[in-house]
């Protein structure tokens, strides 16, 4: 190796260029993280509302027929859980709309909350 060689050299003896940065425009660029965003708001998702759950041995299961009932885990008048992609977002009371059913939210869970849940 040549000993005139200086540390910022590169080994086949170019020198190194400063790097060059475009200048910051915050305004612009908040625009563009919208616009940009705004496309996940067409990203379907699935909601569940769930009445209750209950666990069955295989032979409870086959002999259920037409007119059995099958008990939940959670009591009446307790608030339904509303899932969104299998997640807990919130809780709510049944209520009937236009002759169908829907749930009013009485509880939403917090956005810390729901983070948590990710994990």
């Amino acid at each position: 190796m040549d000993e005139k060689t200086t540390e910022t050299q590169q080994p086949d003896g170019k020198e190194p260029e400063e790097a060059k940065f475009d200048e910051l425009k915050t305004d612009e660029s908040r625009d563009k993280s919208v616009r940009d965003i705004n496309f996940l708001l067409d990203v379907p998702l699935e909601i569940t509302v769930e009445l209750g759950r209950t666990r069955m041995l295989i032979q409870e299961l086959v002999q259920l027929g037409q007119g059995s009932v099958i008990e939940l885990e959670k009591l009446a008048g307790e608030p339904m859980e509303i899932l969104v992609n299998n997640k807990l977002i919130a809780r709510g009371e049944v209520v009937v709309v236009n002759e169908k059913f829907g749930v009013r939210l009485t509880d939403t869970i917090s956005p810390t909350e729901r983070i948590r849940q990710l994990k």
